[in-house]
């Protein structure tokens, strides 16, 4: 039998075991006093509750670690938006962090004129034209401001959550929803539905005119990104009618400066109410005990008649639109179709054909764009709303190639989807990939939150039962039915965005306003938080590692073998890890690219790609700086033949000399691209601050030796890879016997390792003066860090190294979030960090930053260096920081794979065991005095070298020279080429 009758075998193998005729249906069940509805086969068990005031609540239990992901839905976004308010849904969003009358208060009754002052003012200001008469009103706004603020208590919601042991407090907006985010410990689940309750009960719209400072700096961050541009021109002119293309999500800059409080209170009380909200919880609980919870603590929430945005129907597209967006980022392009609605057959099709083209290893684009280089990038997917959706086409053109040429290189893949030109079998192989994607997201309480909010956004959770259908409605898909779709479905009916290298004159700002620093009251608490804080909570105890026990370590020939079983379900991954990389031996990044390009004498590169997928399993090889690590991983059922057929490729694989030709184009365009890139222009500074001028950032080939490389020298680095030594990594279904014996038979070892070439050294720089280093970059913003080499490493310090990270720099509630965006309005994204260090040799070190308008950036600096220098103390942001860490430590899970991990990162810190529980040990001893010494010895009055990546047109350089030494790098000393 040849190798591709096998793998279709192995299709129709993985497909018939999910494909066993099921039955999804809707179906009601009561428990514990409540009626709930389910689907049937539903691998999530989802319940689907609706309390007598129609809140929606939906529970998904997975008792793999005592935590909880909650999301609180509502299904209002900017499509909801006034049209005289648009960004109103993302400012309430903000505000909903707020606080109410109960807590973010010190005094309410003296704080709430003030607030109804504040919101009178901006009545009049939003209706009044002469700008001098406006800069009157907005100077009384403020000066009200900071009277109402010595009452207000900031973040206070975010120290309250972060006592509870929350991770990853956020909320998002965006067209037709606004969404707010926690992960809590199981234990305080009591807690957080009592403040959840509280929460949307009457929130207070405090603190409101330094949070709109906020958004307009997430505004800013938006016009330097060309991204969003991209996005915002996609929207528009695919939507002429419908608000998603009409109305932005972080609102326009006319409506940014003229907000209502009072028109975001109506829009609070029109679309904040039961019969359009849902809670949704997946985790460490017991369903019939949370659904009466929840119905006690959100039985005071009353229903409204709801008006539903119901929009004009769009009219087709009939011929191509054709739309320039310009930008200093490097040049891409995409072809965008305009899709029906959620939960429609025309809906499931394009989700299929978008796989069909692009499933990154044997669709239409993967095989005759990408493993052909004809184009630097391709790819193609789908983004669902409840109106309507978006197929997207995207590519990247190669050096020398013009967007044109790259959007007809894609529109030939659509005639050959048309013609049918494409394996009929592929369908069955996307379904076994889906289903392991499927696997692989039951694991995780935040994919199984995800999926659950996305389906009550778009329906109210009643596309439950086709979500849970879909592998089985995809298995009936006919090559016929796609090729009948494409023709349907595919036309000129295209808008064509094409973004290109160019200075955007359109490009604006919002401007800053004059703000004098509020009080923030950061070291006091309601009497609230104070009851809250004092509620009892089930202990979690900790659960630490024990290498000896939790990982099964022998040996397979002269390679170290690493063990865990998994007891969940038949995925398995497998590692081969090396002790070098790049530092060893520039060529092997280059090489782990060139492989995928690559042909051996039983299969051609697409042929290999095609097999991977067709038995759902996958490989990798990732080259980093000083570990190199082979990932296979997928099916168990599959794992000696995907072992095997890497293997064999890795073997195998022979010089092309044609394919390395184009690789060399697309790594040029790739560099030359990424010197574009204003994050990684940033990456490069900060790396050369912590270095110098020799860094790893630009450690690289130079062109020359790019140009020099011929196709032998790539694929002997790949046939000697397994001569070095490397350890052999399992997780996975079999016993460690099974396991043991057959990758003997299957990995080849040399009777002796060969020794890994020498690393090369970097020095670490010491900074002993204050010292700048600028890039000039076309932007509205100015992004600066603050970056410093500490002292050597040592385990003992990470207790009090974490704690004050929590304190200081590391969230919401920390002192630097709390004074440079929350009192002074500097910033949207502000941080600080003690860096814990890789591996013993490395020093720790200080990372801070902040992103803010040019012409607030000295502002910006100097608020940062006072917090650098001086500590301010808060005894209950201490406690808070402290309390936070314990949490996160008892209800943390190292499970899976990760125990192996966890066990290699101790190592590499000269560590034999899981020195969590010694941080755990030493928190309660901790004072802030600890923390104050810490922070006077490591931080302040310390010299640092800031990263500074701006625009020369936008800020002073003179203002630079006076924080140190100042040195414009070029991008060719930031890069190395």
């Amino acid at each position: 039998m040849n190798s591709l009758k096998i793998s279709l075998l192995c299709i129709v193998l993985i497909v018939s075991q999910f494909a066993v005729a099921q039955t999804y249906e809707w179906k009601q069940a009561s428990s514990g006093g409540y009626t709930y509805k389910y689907v049937t086969n539903d691998p999530m068990k989802a319940r689907f509750y609706t309390l007598n005031n129609g809140l929606t609540v939906i529970l998904s239990e997975n008792k793999k670690e005592p935590r909880i992901a909650a999301k609180f839905a509502v299904r209002a976004g900017s499509n909801t938006d006034p049209k005289e308010h648009t960004g109103l849904a993302h400012y309430l969003e903000h505000l909903l962090f707020k606080g109410t009358t109960q807590y973010g208060s010190l005094n309410w009754a003296k704080e709430k004129p003030l607030l109804d002052k504040i919101e009178a003012l901006y009545e009049v200001y939003n209706k009044t034209t002469d700008e001098n008469k406006r800069k009157e009103i907005y100077k009384e706004i403020d000066r009200v401001s900071g009277e109402a603020a010595k009452y207000s208590i900031a973040n206070e919601y975010d120290k309250l959550m972060s006592s509870m042991g929350s991770q990853g407090t956020n909320a998002h907006t965006w067209v037709e929803e606004t969404v707010y985010d926690e992960d809590i410990p199981s234990s305080s689940l009591d807690k957080f539905l009592t403040v959840q309750a509280e929460r949307f009960r009457m929130p207070v719209f405090r603190l409101f005119h330094t949070e709109l400072e906020a958004v307009y700096e997430e505004k800013n961050r938006a016009l330097d990104e060309d991204g969003w541009k991209i996005q915002d021109t996609m929207h528009y002119y695919l939507f002429p009618t419908h608000n998603y293309g009409q109305q932005s999500t972080i609102g326009t800059i006319e409506h940014l400066k003229n907000p209502s409080l009072k028109a975001i209170r109506n829009y609070y009380n029109q679309y904040y109410v039961p019969n359009n909200m849902a809670l949704i919880l997946t985790g460490d609980f017991d369903a019939d005990k949370v659904i009466k919870k929840v119905d006690k603590e959100f039985a005071y929430m009353k229903p409204k008649q709801l008006n539903e945005y119901k929009p004009a129907a769009e009219l087709p597209i009939t011929k191509p639109v054709i739309k320039n967006i310009f930008g200093p980022s490097a040049e891409s392009m995409r072809l965008v179709y305009r899709i029906g609605a959620d939960g429609t057959k025309e809906a499931m099709m394009a989700d299929l054909v978008s796989t069909i083209l692009s499933n990154g290893k044997a669709g239409l684009l993967d095989l005759n764009l990408s493993k052909q280089q004809k184009l630097l990038s391709a790819g193609a997917s789908v983004r669902q709303y409840k109106d309507y959706g978006l197929f997207m086409l995207l590519a990247t053109p190669k050096q020398g190639q013009t967007l044109e040429e790259a959007a007809n290189l894609l529109l030939e893949q659509i005639e050959l989807l048309k013609k049918g030109q494409f394996d009929e079998e592929l369908i069955k192989a996307i379904v076994a990939n889906y289903k392991l994607d499927e696997i692989r997201g039951l694991e995780s309480n935040e994919a199984r939150a995800g999926a659950l909010m996305d389906v009550f956004i778009k329906n109210k959770g009643r596309g439950w039962q086709k979500n849970v259908a879909l592998l089985e409605e995809i298995s009936k898909v006919s090559k016929e039915d796609v090729t009948q779709f494409a023709n349907r479905f595919f036309g000129d009916n295209y808008l064509a965005l094409y973004k290109r290298k160019a200075e955007d004159n359109s490009n604006v700002k919002v401007e800053k306003p004059p703000i004098t620093p509020v009080e923030t009251n950061a070291g006091k608490q309601s009497p609230y938080v104070t009851m809250i804080n004092a509620l009892p909570a089930t202990a979690v105890q900790p659960q630490w590692l024990n290498f000896d026990k939790d990982i099964q370590k022998t040996k397979v020939g002269g390679a170290d073998l690493l063990y865990v079983q998994n007891n969940d379900n038949q995925l398995f991954r497998l590692y081969y890890r090396f002790d070098m990389g790049s530092w060893n031996n520039k060529l092997l990044p280059l090489a782990a690219s060139y492989l995928s390009f690559l042909s051996t004498d039983k299969y051609s590169a697409e042929q290999i790609s095609k097999e991977f997928y067709n038995i759902a399993c996958s490989f990798s090889i990732n080259a980093g700086t000083e570990n190199t690590t082979v990932i296979i991983s997928g099916l168990q059922e599959n794992f000696s033949k995907a072992v095997k057929l890497f293997e064999h490729v890795i073997a195998n694989s022979k010089p092309n000399e044609e394919a390395l030709m184009a690789l060399k184009g697309r790594l040029e365009k790739s560099r030359t691209n990424s010197k574009l890139n204003k994050g990684a222009i940033l990456q490069g500074l900060m790396s050369y601050a912590g270095y110098g001028a020799n860094n790893p950032f630009n450690y690289t080939l130079s062109n020359e030796e790019i140009k020099a490389l011929k196709a032998e020298d790539l694929v002997n680095t790949l046939h000697g890879l397994m001569d070095y030594k490397h350890s052999i990594i399992y997780y996975g279904p079999q016993s460690l016997p099974e396991f043991t014996t057959t990758i003997k038979a299957i990995h080849t070892l040399p009777a002796a390792f060969t020794a890994a070439p020498a690393a090369v050294k970097f020095e670490r720089a010491v900074q002993t003066s204050n010292k700048v280093l600028f890039a000039d970059y076309d932007m509205v913003q100015a992004e600066i860090i603050w970056y410093r080499n500490a002292s050597a490493y040592d385990p003992q310090k990470e207790a009090t190294v974490d704690l004050f990270n929590g304190y200081f720099g590391g969230g919401m509630g920390s002192i630097v979030f709390q004074t440079l965006r929350e009192s002074k309005a500097l910033a949207y994204a502000t941080s600080a960090n003690y860096s814990v260090p890789s591996k013993k040799e490395d020093p720790f070190s200080i990372v801070a930053y902040i992103g803010s308008q040019a012409d607030k950036m000295n502002d910006a600096v100097t608020g940062m260096n006072e917090l650098l220098n001086d500590l301010p103390q808060s005894e209950k942001a201490f406690e808070t920081a402290k309390m936070g860490l314990k949490n996160d430590l008892e209800t943390q899970r190292i499970t899976q794979d990760g125990i192996i991990f966890t066990y290699l990162a101790a190592q590499r810190k000269g560590l034999d065991y899981d020195l969590r529980k010694e941080q755990y040990d030493a928190i309660n001893k901790l004072t802030f005095a600890d923390i104050k010494n810490f922070h006077g010895q490591e931080l302040s009055k310390k010299p640092f070298t800031y990263c500074v990546v701006a625009s020369e047109n936008r800020i002073n350089v003179e203002d630079l020279k006076k924080l140190g030494e100042v040195k414009k790098l070029s991008l060719e000393e930031i890069f190395g080429y």
